[in-house]
Order: structure tokens, then C-alpha cells, then sequence
């Protein structure tokens, strides 16, 4: 980071109005941080947002009062949506994301929010780890023109609009299979417990450097999902004599439609995604706890310590 020592903190919120929750949530932790002489920096729409509910005069303005080069961590509340915001507006940054779940699964947050009290305090106290996160390059072309040229933390996926798609699906610019579907999920490790893991996709450790193609509801006898290592490339021709275009979605946030033709191709980006850590638990404990899985017939013990 380019902050001094001698400069005032700094730490991003991300949040919504959307619901009562997430609006006392974000007075919290603006309350917190101005009382610990820490700046609340908000991006404009946020700050808007919230102008009936705070004294936005108070907080800073990410991008005119303050950089994303210039933030201690990101404090994010919400769902998963909430936080793959968070990352857009921290692309290329080396700040760090503490999501605290106001949603649903909220598989990439770090606390619920019961804890918030205590999970700010531990941010205002820089008590936390970095993980970082695989992101991938996601390019879009056209008879060689370019059409897309952006990036996913969870997936890139490739969708029928009315019609099934026609679609090549390759590694390396070898071709692996052609066939009719709904359209092609591909993710990384982090995305693999969310659209691919709904499409019928394995879950995938984040450690694991990997990315996958799940095909959706593909008509076809080899429709199993793939995975490949990071230095691969992977790719979906939507096929010429395709009907109708097709679209392609990155994080369920960017959007852009790909005519019959159209090459998307994805690789692993030179840019992470950075996730603080306040817990040291495993991901097994997490996926347990996220998708209430029944572990009581291994994990309970019976005559003495026996493990059942």
C-alpha cells in the first residue's frame, strides 16, 4: 500500500439499503470507525445512498477523497453479491475484503452477522489474514474482433437468450466436445460452490489451482464437468449455424451478448482477490456449516472414542 504511517486510516464500506439489517449494520460500523478516528471511505452510489441515514459529510469519497490504493480493508455488508461489488471496485488493488454475511448462503463471507460487533473491532485492530483468491481473464471476440475483455472471481458463464445454444467446448485450442445445452459454466475454485456448483459441478478447494467447465444441461453423452490446471486455457465457440445469440455473464454482473460465432476464452488473471481471514478454520468446516451438510453418522464417537 501507498499509505504513510502518519496518514489517517482508511477503510472502505460496501454495503446496501436494500433491507433494515443492512442499513444498522452499515451505522455501526461508520459509528466504530469515527470513534477509533478511522475514515469511512464509500463509493458514490453508497454514500447517496445512505445520506438519509448518516452524516455523510463525515465519511470520504472512494476515488476523490481516497484511492483504492490508499485503503487499509474493505468492510462488506451483504451476501455474496454484495462482495463480488466489492471486488470490482477493488480490481488491481492489494486491499483486503472482510464480508460479513447479511444473506443468504453467503458462502464468501467471513463472519455472519451476529458478529459484527466483534469483527469490527478486529478490523479496526488490523487482527485478520490474507488469502488470496484465483481470478481469471475472461475475452469474448468475434470474426477476430474483440467484443468482451474482462474478468470473474466465481465464473464466466456462456447462456442461451431463447434457444438452446450450439457450442464447441475446447482446452488449449484443442477441441474436446460439441454439442446443444443451456449453455457452459466456467469457474474458478472460489466459483465452484456457486453457479457450477448448481449446475452440477464438483467443489473445489480454493488451495486447488484449478478452473472448471461445467456444461449445463447439455444434450450430449460426455457432458461431465472438466477441470483443468491454471495454465490452461479454456474456451466455448457458440457455432455459426447456432439460432439466435447467445450472452455472456461474468459474476452475474457484466453482461454482454455473443452473436452465433462468437469465442470466449478464459485464463488465469495476473490479478487476485484478497480476503481476510478473522477465523483459522478449514474449508471442510465451512462448506459443513454453509450447506447444514449431516456429519453426526462419521464424525460422532461411540464405545470409549471409538470413531463411528
Amino acid at each position: 500500500m501507498s499509505m504513510q504511517l502518519d496518514e489517517p486510516r482508511r477503510i472502505l464500506i460496501v454495503s446496501h439499503t436494500h433491507r433494515d439489517e443492512a442499513v444498522a449494520a452499515t451505522v455501526e460500523a461508520v459509528t466504530a470507525m469515527l470513534e477509533a478516528d478511522v475514515v469511512p471511505v464509500f463509493d458514490a452510489q453508497d454514500r447517496a445512498d445512505f445520506a438519509p441515514h448518516l452524516e455523510v459529510e463525515r465519511t470520504a469519497l472512494l476515488g476523490a477523497d481516497a484511492s483504492v490504493t490508499e485503503l487499509e480493508a474493505a468492510i462488506v455488508l451483504g451476501g455474496d453479491g454484495t462482495i463480488l461489488r466489492a471486488a470490482e471496485l477493488l480490481r488491481g488493488s492489494e486491499c483486503p475484503i472482510v464480508g460479513v454475511n447479511l444473506g443468504h448462503v453467503g458462502f464468501l463471507a467471513e463472519m455472519e452477522s451476529f458478529d459484527l460487533t466483534t469483527t469490527i473491532d478486529r478490523v479496526l485492530r488490523r487482527d485478520y489474514t490474507v488469502e488470496e483468491r484465483l481470478t481469471v481473464d475472461v475475452r469474448a471476440t468475434l470474426d477476430g474482433r474483440l467484443i468482451a475483455d474482462t474478468w470473474a472471481l466465481n465464473e464466466a458463464s456462456v447462456e442461451k437468450q431463447r434457444r438452446m445454444l450450439e457450442v464447441e467446448i475446447g482446452v488449449d485450442s484443442r477441441p474436446i466436445s460439441t454439442f446443444a445445452c443451456d449453455g457452459v459454466v466456467l469457474a474458478t475454485p472460489t466459483g465452484s460452490t456457486a453457479y457450477a456448483f448448481s449446475a452440477g459441478g464438483p467443489i473445489v478447494w480454493p488451495t486447488v489451482q484449478a478452473m472448471l467447465i461445467v456444461p449445463i444441461a447439455a444434450h450430449a453423452l460426455f457432458d461431465r464437468p472438466l477441470v483443468t490446471g491454471t495454465d490452461s486455457e479454456l474456451r466455448v465457440r457458440i457455432l455459426p449455424e447456432n439460432i439466435g445469440p447467445g450472452v455472456l455473464w461474468c459474476d452475474g454482473r457484466r453482461r454482454t451478448e455473443l452473436p452465433a460465432g462468437s469465442i470466449v476464452t478464459v485464463s488465469r488473471s495476473a490479478e487476485s482477490v484478497k480476503l481476510a481471514r478473522l477465523n483459522a478454520g478449514v474449508f471442510s468446516d465451512r462448506l459443513v456449516r454453509k450447506f447444514h451438510l449431516p456429519t453426526s453418522g462419521w464424525r460422532g464417537s461411540r464405545r470409549g472414542g471409538e470413531v463411528a
